[in-house]
C-alpha cells in the first residue's frame, strides 16, 4: 500500500451505498460525506464513512451502487453533540477511482503514540481483547485520535504497554452497531468505528 502520509494510510474498495452529503467548505473547496460498504472474508459488512472533495469526483452524480477504490487517511475530529463531545471518524479521501471489479480491500497503517492506558479484558466467550487510543500526528501539528482493538496475543501484549509508547499498527477499519441508552430510558441505534489490529510493533526511540 502506497503511503501518502508516513503516519497514516488507508486503502479501501467497496460499494457506494449512499448519496454525497455536503459537510463543509475549506478555501472554496467543498467536502462531502459518502458511505462505502466493504465485505469481509466472513461475509460481514463494514460501512465506512468517507469524506471526499468535489475537486476529485462529481458529487452531483448519483453513484449509489458503483464500486470504488479509495486511498487516503483515517481522520478524527471532536464535535459537541447533545451536551457532550463526540469523537467522529472518517476516511479522508485523497484518491478515488470507479472500478468494474471490487476486491473488498480494507487496509490501514498507523504510526502514533498510545494516549490512554490500554484496557485489557475477556469477553463472556473468553476472547481476549484490548482497547487502546492512538494519537497519530499530521504534518502541521494537529493529531488524529484513533480507537483500536487488539485480539488474543496482541491484546495481552498491548495491555502491558504504557501511555506514550510509540507504536505502528496494521489492520482494517470496522464498523460496529450498538445501542445507546439515554437517561430518559429511550434507546438509540448508533455505529462505532475502530481499527481492528492484525499486527503491532513497538518503535525504538532515537536518542
Amino acid at each position: 500500500m502506497e503511503r501518502l502520509n508516513q503516519n497514516n494510510a488507508v486503502k479501501i474498495s467497496g460499494e457506494i451505498v449512499s448519496d454525497f452529503t455536503y459537510d463543509h467548505e475549506m478555501y472554496g473547496e467543498g467536502f462531502y460525506k459518502v458511505f462505502v460498504q466493504v465485505t469481509r472474508i466472513s461475509g460481514n459488512l463494514d460501512t465506512i464513512p468517507v469524506m471526499v472533495s468535489d475537486r476529485i469526483i462529481d458529487v452531483n452524480k448519483n453513484l449509489t451502487g458503483e464500486m470504488v477504490a479509495i486511498e487516503g487517511e483515517f481522520r478524527s475530529y471532536s464535535k459537541h453533540l447533545l451536551g457532550a463531545n463526540k469523537l467522529l471518524l472518517f476516511v479522508l479521501c485523497k484518491k478515488i477511482e470507479i472500478v468494474k471489479y471490487c476486491m473488498n480491500e480494507d487496509e490501514i497503517f498507523l504510526r502514533g503514540f498510545i494516549c490512554k492506558n490500554p484496557i485489557y479484558r475477556k469477553t463472556p466467550f473468553k476472547r481476549e481483547i484490548s482497547d487502546l487510543l492512538i494519537a497519530v500526528n499530521r504534518y502541521y501539528g494537529k493529531s488524529d485520535y484513533i480507537p483500536c482493538i487488539c485480539w488474543g496475543r496482541n491484546a495481552r501484549f498491548v495491555g502491558q504497554l504504557e501511555v506514550g509508547t510509540h507504536i505502528e499498527i496494521n489492520g482494517r477499519i470496522q464498523s460496529r452497531g450498538y445501542v445507546k441508552l439515554h437517561e430518559d430510558g429511550t434507546e438509540e441505534q448508533r455505529t462505532a468505528y475502530e481499527v481492528s489490529v492484525s499486527k503491532i510493533n513497538v518503535l525504538e526511540e532515537e536518542n
